[in-house]
C-alpha cells in the first residue's frame, strides 16, 4: 500500500546568490554567413602558379639537387603551397589558414628578396663579404626576377590588400626564425659533404666557410638573424597598424 500524495507541496528553498551562466564559445560561422572570395582565390592561385613555374624552369636549367638547396627556391615553394591552400579556403568560404603559417611564408619570401637585392646583386655588399657574382642572363635572369621581385611583391600585396589585419602576433616572431636557423645548419652539413674547392660548395657568399671560416660565417649569421627578427617584428607592427582592406557588412543570424 502506497502513501497518499500530499495536496500541498512545500516550496523548495531558494539558492543563495545570483546564478552565473558559464561562458560558451560560439564559432563565428554559427552567427555570420560565410563569404566566398573568388577573386582572392584566383589571385593567389596565379601567384602560386608563377612561383612554381619559375622554380620548374630553374630545375630544368640546372642540377635539381643544387637548385632545391637554395633558400629562395624552398621559400617560394612553401609560399606556393600556402597560397594554394589559402585560395581553396577563400573559394569555399572556409576559415583562413593560421596566421603563424601565412606570416612565416610572407616573411621568408621577403627575406629572400631583401637578401638578393641588398647583398647578392651588388659588387660591394653592405657587409663587405665577397665580390659580386656573375650576372645571370636569359631564362635564369627571368626566373631570378620572378622569384626575388615579382612573387615577393605579390605576396606583400596579398597581405596588405586581401588579408584582414591584426592576425600576426609578436610571439610568432621568434618561432619564424627556426627555419633560417635550420637552413644555416643545412648549409654547414651540405658544405662538409662536398669536397673542398668544389664550385658552389656554399650557395651564398656570406655563408662560405672557405672564405670566412666558421667564426666569420657565424658572425654573419648572427647579424642576419637579428635583421630577420627585426623584420618579423616590423611585419607584426604593420599588421596591427594597417587598415582593414576586406571589411564588409555581414548579416548575422540574429534580428533585432
Amino acid at each position: 500500500m502506497t502513501a497518499p500524495i500530499p495536496r500541498d507541496i512545500p516550496d523548495l528553498p531558494t539558492v543563495p546568490g545570483v546564478p552565473v551562466l558559464m561562458p560558451s564559445a560560439v564559432p563565428a560561422t554559427a552567427v555570420v554567413t560565410p563569404v566566398r572570395r573568388p577573386l582572392t582565390a584566383v589571385y593567389r592561385l596565379l601567384v602560386a602558379l608563377v612561383a612554381v613555374s619559375a622554380v620548374t624552369v630553374d630545375l630544368l636549367l640546372g642540377s635539381p639537387i643544387r637548385v632545391l638547396s637554395h633558400f629562395t627556391i624552398q621559400s617560394s615553394l612553401f609560399l606556393a603551397a600556402v597560397l594554394t591552400l589559402s585560395a581553396r579556403r577563400a573559394w569555399t568560404a572556409r576559415r583562413p589558414l593560421p596566421s603563424a603559417v601565412t606570416g612565416g611564408a610572407l616573411l621568408y619570401v621577403v627575406i629572400s628578396a631583401l637578401v638578393y637585392h641588398l647583398l647578392l646583386t651588388h659588387t660591394s655588399p653592405p657587409f663587405s663579404l665577397t665580390g659580386g657574382t656573375t650576372a645571370p642572363t636569359g631564362w635564369q635572369w627571368l626566373t631570378n626576377q620572378l622569384l626575388h621581385t615579382a612573387v615577393p611583391a605579390a605576396a606583400v600585396l596579398d597581405w596588405l590588400l586581401l588579408t584582414p589585419p591584426d592576425r600576426l602576433h609578436l610571439r610568432q616572431a621568434a618561432p619564424w626564425l627556426l627555419y633560417p636557423l635550420t637552413y644555416l645548419a643545412f648549409s654547414f652539413i651540405r658544405g662538409e659533404l662536398i669536397l673542398p674547392g668544389t664550385r658552389g660548395r656554399y650557395l651564398y657568399p656570406f655563408l662560405d666557410v672557405d672564405l670566412h671560416g666558421y667564426k666569420g660565417v657565424l658572425g654573419n649569421a648572427l647579424l642576419l638573424g637579428l635583421a630577420f627578427y627585426a623584420l618579423a617584428v616590423l611585419l607584426v607592427a604593420l599588421d596591427h597598424a594597417r587598415p582593414n582592406p576586406v571589411r564588409r557588412r555581414t548579416k548575422t543570424g540574429f534580428r533585432l
